[in-house]
């Protein structure tokens, strides 16, 4: 069963989505079911490896923080937006962070954390140089940015994957 559905559970969701997504008949349920197993199949032969997790509690540490973080964000674009800032004197601006991380699981969680909090964005990745470009909405000190991600970041992300 597992050969000719990889995914099961990831297969029926597929075929509820697509059923969801188009009217309830007999030739879309066949028609769902045969792309979510072609997806099931797909998806098994890119499958990445599995990641492993040293510290739990160092991720529900993490999440509480991004989201206070977020909060926190939403708060102070918002209000630059509305007032303009200080007398108009906002400048956006770009950041190089030299990063420890090396494992592309720690690095895809950062990269989500940096742009889902408002006013920064992940511009770019140094495989080599282990640097990662970020955009800053309202720059204030280059220096702030980066102790931001290696402190509150990416200790916390070295903490829960093991390298």
């Amino acid at each position: 069963m597992t050969r000719l559905f990889p995914h099961p559970l990831l297969t029926a969701a597929l075929t509820l989505v697509w059923l969801l997504l188009t009217s309830f008949s007999l030739g879309h349920l066949i028609l769902g079911a045969v792309v979510a197993a072609l997806a099931s199949r797909a998806f098994a032969a890119i499958e990445p490896e599995r990641v492993k997790v040293r510290s739990p509690k160092s991720l529900v540490k993490l999440f509480f923080i991004v989201g206070l973080d977020i909060i926190r964000s939403n708060y102070a674009v918002a209000r630059l937006i509305l007032t303009g800032g200080q007398h108009g004197k906002r400048r956006s601006g770009f950041v190089e962070i030299p990063l420890q991380l090396r494992d592309p699981a720690p690095l895809a969680l950062l990269s989500m954390i940096v742009t889902a909090t408002p006013g920064t964005a992940w511009v770019e990745y140094d495989e080599e140089t282990g640097t990662l470009l970020l955009h800053v909405f309202d720059m204030i000190e280059t220096d702030d940015w980066v102790k931001l991600i290696a402190i509150r970041y990416e200790t916390l992300l070295l903490e829960a994957f093991p390298r």
